[in-house]
């Protein structure tokens, strides 16, 4: 039986004098309600109620717990009273990683932005260029750019990420411009690790073109590479959300603009959907909504 209908029984036996009339107040049968009473009785292990035909009075043991019931009344007649929104207000702290690049460029204004509307979380921006295991690292939510993700994890996809051949003007002006993937064999290609590295692929319409490419600067971090090439080190592949900026004032140029390259996805990866934090949903929810790449 219902432990706390006994607890509402019991106390309204009290306020109102008599079984029947707290049976008749809370829509239950005379029978019902003594059950209840009885419940209460075998739960204190104590008489709670000195009954008589004319009159009902409470024991030592009966004050004591009629007390404690209206303890208890009160504090399940708050929590059925409070608002959805002041249940589920989203809070703590949530651990999120990315890749430097991205999170130089489109993360971390926007996270800015989110903690601004939702004070109560803290967020622990772990940048790494390299993916990293949720679950060892206790990681609640991972952005992550390619092609792929592990089957074990799941992702909301927040747009795509264009990518752009380019160099500085120094560079081409000391070196020349590559008119055709041929060319790119005379030039410095700077690469790095987690796109395509020594073996660069091209988009002509439906041609696919896999083209080796060697220079003297690989790196497995992005924002390094985006630095050597506007300081005129070689040319390299970029994310067009980092360059597109200095494209358009002519700090870095788009070169062969007839073949593009592979078009990845961004999205944002965790461990599972069940018993998900407020706070992890409502800033996934955030990312989708906010996050514009060109």
């Amino acid at each position: 039986m219902d432990k706390i209908k006994a607890l509402e029984v019991f106390s309204e036996t009290v306020k109102r004098g008599s079984i029947s009339a707290a049976a008749e107040h809370l829509g239950l049968s005379r029978a019902m309600a003594s059950r209840y009473i009885t419940l209460m009785e075998e739960w204190t292990g104590s008489r709670l109620l000195h009954r008589t035909t004319r009159k009902l009075s409470l024991t030592v043991a009966g004050e004591q717990a009629l007390l404690l019931c209206q303890d208890i009344r009160a504090l399940t007649d708050g929590l059925a009273a409070m608002s959805p929104d002041i249940v589920s207000v989203p809070k703590g702290k949530l651990k999120v990683t990315s890749n430097s690049i991205f999170a130089e460029y489109c993360l971390t204004g926007l996270i800015i932005d989110f903690l601004a509307v939702h004070p109560e979380i803290q967020v622990d921006l772990q940048v790494v260029d390299r993916t990293v295991d949720l679950a060892e690292e206790g990681i609640d939510l991972a952005i992550r750019i390619s092609s792929s993700l592990a089957p074990n994890l799941y992702a909301r996809n927040l747009g795509y990420c264009s990518s752009v051949l380019c160099a500085s003007r120094d560079y081409l002006n000391k070196h020349g411009t590559p008119d055709s993937l041929n060319d790119l064999k005379n030039h410095n290609c700077l690469t790095y690790t987690y796109f395509g590295q020594s073996m660069w692929r091209f988009h002509q319409e439906s041609d696919i073109v896999n083209l080796p490419v060697t220079g003297s600067i690989s790196t497995n971090e992005a924002a390094i590479l985006l630095r050597a090439t506007k300081m005129g080190a070689g040319i390299a592949i970029l994310p067009l959300f980092a360059v597109e900026q200095d494209i358009a004032a002519g700090r870095l140029v788009g070169l062969l603009p007839d073949y593009s390259l592979d078009r990845l996805t961004v999205s944002a990866v965790y461990l599972s959907r069940k018993k998900m934090p407020p706070a992890q949903r409502v800033l996934i929810d955030y990312l989708v909504e906010h996050l514009r790449l060109p």
